[in-house]
C-alpha cells in the first residue's frame, strides 16, 4: 500500500518550466509517477515532456484531479505558491525548495493546518513509494539503485541520508515501502510524529526506521507521543529503530553544525537528548547507521 502517494496519485509540479523542475518532472514520469500538469505563471499552454502548463492550479484543476502537488518555485516566490496550492485545496504539498523566509513558512504552515492540508519540507528531497511512485529529486540518477520495494518505512531528516538509509536496508535484504525526506528546516511541515501513525496503519509496512538529526525537538516530540500511548495502555504495533547523527558535535565547542534546524535548545536537541527520550519510548537506537538494516531485521524476524 506505501503511504502518502502511490501508483494512482496525480501529481502538479509547480515551477516545471524551470531547470529543476524539468529534471524531477522527467525522473517522476521514469519513475511511473502520473505528473498531470505543471504550473509557471505566465507559460500557460506550453508543454514540458508531455505535460500540459498551465498558469494556475485552479486552471489546471478544471482539467485534472490533483492531489500532490511538488513545489520548485524559488524562494522569494515560494510562499505564493504554497498559499495558491493550499487554497486550491490540494491535499498533499510537497516543497522542495530551500531556503524559504521563515516568517513565509511560519504563515504557509498555519494556513495548512486551518485547511487540513499535509506538507512536507520544505527543503524536502522528495517522497518514494518504492516501484509505486515519486515526487521530488529523491532516488535520482545513480542514487536509484540505493532503493528495493519492500516493507520498511523510511523518514529521513537529511535527503542524502535518506538514500544511503535505504541503501544499508537494501543491502541487509529489506525493501522500502515508502521513503520520505521530511527535510530539516528551522520550521518543517510533518514530521515523525505524524508519519510514523501512517506507517502503523500500513499494511505493507513491518517496520520503521528514522535518520535523524541534532537540532529542533521532532524526534523527541515523537518519543512523548509513544510514551504517551504507553502509558494509555496502546503500545505502538510494529518496531522502529532509530540513528541519530551527531555524535561528534560534543567534540567541538562552538562550532555550529548541521542544517538550518539544528538549533539547541535548553538541554532538547542534542543527540544525547534524543536518543534518552527514543530509548524510554522503546525505539531501537543504532549506534552506527550501518547497524540499522541488521537491527530491524531482529526486531521483524522477533
Amino acid at each position: 500500500m506505501a503511504i502518502l502517494i502511490n501508483e494512482k496519485t496525480r501529481f502538479l509540479i509547480q515551477g516545471i518550466t524551470g531547470k529543476q523542475g524539468e529534471q524531477a518532472c522527467q525522473e517522476m514520469l521514469a519513475a511511473g509517477s502520473p505528473v498531470v500538469a505543471g504550473v509557471t505563471p505566465g507559460k500557460g499552454g506550453m508543454e514540458v515532456l508531455g505535460v500540459p502548463v498551465y498558469n494556475s492550479i485552479i486552471e489546471a484543476q478544471k482539467k485534472q484531479k490533483i492531489d500532490c502537488s511538488v513545489i520548485f518555485v524559488p524562494p522569494k516566490l515560494a510562499k505564493g505558491a504554497i498559499v495558491e496550492a493550499i487554497e486550491a485545496g490540494v491535499p498533499l504539498i510537497n516543497v522542495i525548495t530551500e531556503n524559504i523566509p521563515v516568517h513565509d513558512m511560519a504563515y504557509c504552515f498555519s494556513l495548512a493546518r486551518e485547511k487540513k492540508v499535509l506538507m512536507i519540507g520544505a527543503t524536502s528531497a522528495g517522497i518514494y513509494s518504492v516501484g509505486k511512485a515519486k515526487c521530488g529529486p529523491i532516488g535520482s540518477g545513480k542514487a536509484r539503485i540505493a532503493f528495493t520495494p519492500g516493507s520498511i518505512g523510511v523518514i529521513s531528516r537529511s535527503g542524502g541520508m535518506s538514500c544511503e538509509t535505504s541503501l544499508v536496508l537494501s543491502q541487509a535484504g529489506l525493501g522500502q515501502s515508502t521513503v520520505v525526506s521530511i527535510g530539516s528546516d528551522i520550521l518543517m511541515g510533518a514530521a515523525f510524529t505524524e508519519l510514523v501513525p501512517l506507517f502503523e496503519k500500513d499494511t505493507e509496512t513491518k517496520g520503521i526506521v528514522l535518520f535523524g538529526e541534532i537540532g529542533g525537538t521532532s524526534e523527541e516530540d515523537l518519543a512523548a507521543y509513544l510514551i504517551r500511548r504507553k502509558e494509555q495502555g496502546e503500545s505502538f504495533s510494529k518496531p522502529i529503530v532509530a540513528f541519530i547523527s551527531g555524535r561528534f558535535a560534543s567534540t567541538l565547542p562552538g562550532v555550529s553544525l548541521g542544517h538550518a534546524g539544528a538549533i539547541i535548545q535548553e538541554g532538547k536537541g542534542t543527540r544525547e537528548a534524543k536518543v534518552n527520550a527514543l530509548k524510554r519510548a522503546g525505539v531501537i537506537i543504532a549506534e552506527m547507521h550501518h547497524d540499522i538494516g541488521r537491527l530491524i531485521k531482529e526486531e521483524i524476524d522477533r
